[in-house]
C-alpha cells in the first residue's frame, strides 16, 4: 500500500510463452533502473541485459534514469525472435494472416 512516502509500480518482463510481474512500493524519486533491481528479475531472467535491452513505461521508451511515479508500468523489452516484416511476407506466401492460422 502506498503512503504519503512511497508510490506503487509494476516491473514486467515478457516471453513468449509467459509474462512475469512483480508488484512494488518504493519510495518516492525511485528510478527505472532501480526499481528493475528491486523487483528481482534480473536474477530470475540472467538474459536482461540493460546495456542492450530497452525499457518504457506503458509503451512509451525511457531511459534507465526515468523517475517513476505511482501507478506506472515499467516494461522490459527483449529482442524480436522474427522480423515481423518477413513473418507477415511468409504467412502472405501460404496464403494466411496475421492472428490466423
Amino acid at each position: 500500500m502506498a503512503t504519503p512516502e512511497t508510490i506503487r509500480v509494476e516491473v514486467v518482463y515478457a516471453l513468449p510463452e509467459r509474462q512475469m510481474a512483480v508488484s512494488l512500493t518504493v519510495p518516492h524519486g525511485m528510478r527505472v533502473k532501480d526499481a528493475i533491481a528491486q523487483s528481482g528479475l534480473l536474477q530470475r531472467f540472467p538474459d536482461i541485459d540493460l546495456a542492450q535491452n530497452r525499457v518504457g513505461i506503458f509503451s512509451r521508451t525511457v531511459t534507465l534514469e526515468t523517475d517513476l511515479n505511482d501507478g506506472d508500468r515499467v516494461e522490459i523489452y527483449r529482442s524480436l525472435t522474427r522480423d515481423p516484416k518477413q513473418a507477415r511476407r511468409e504467412l502472405a506466401k501460404a496464403g494466411k494472416t496475421m492472428g490466423r492460422t
